[in-house]
């Protein structure tokens, strides 16, 4: 049996973790993107942010039937103009928007928000977010 060489051994490696990790390698592979944890009712969701150059499209993703969240990267792979980030409460007529954030380059790899805390609703629900960009520097 031949002995595989350091390289090919750290391709397996490599091959292994992103098997493991799924999603997140292949994002990583394209670039650098924005990587939010967001929680509400004791419930993370991942929810991730590829360049795009129109923000207008981008869908909101469901938390857990009470909010919609919204991670926006304008720009390209190659530069990055602004990160906007919007949540929204949902109430029985319409989503309606309790935080926005902006941000401006220069932009480090990393955390980039920091921890925030919203609270909407009769009953003060509370959500909770921290973006990081993943695959290097913006």
């Amino acid at each position: 049996m031949q002995k595989m060489t350091p390289v090919i051994s750290l391709l397996f490696q490599s091959a292994a973790v992103c098997l493991l990790l799924g999603a997140t390698c292949a994002r990583s592979a394209a670039g650098a993107f924005l990587q939010c944890q967001v929680t509400y009712a004791g419930t993370t969701q991942t929810v991730a942010a590829d360049p795009v150059i129109d923000p207008y499209p981008v869908p909101s993703v469901d938390i857990g039937g009470r909010f919609r969240f919204k991670p926006v990267v304008v720009g390209t792979a190659a530069q990055t103009e602004r990160v906007l980030i919007y949540a929204y409460e949902m109430a029985s007529d319409q989503a309606r928007l309790i935080h926005q954030a902006k941000y401006l380059p220069p932009f480090h790899a990393g955390n980039m928000t920091g921890q925030h805390y919203l609270y909407a609703g009769p009953l003060e629900r509370e959500l909770s977010y921290t973006c990081e960009w993943v695959g290097g520097p913006p």
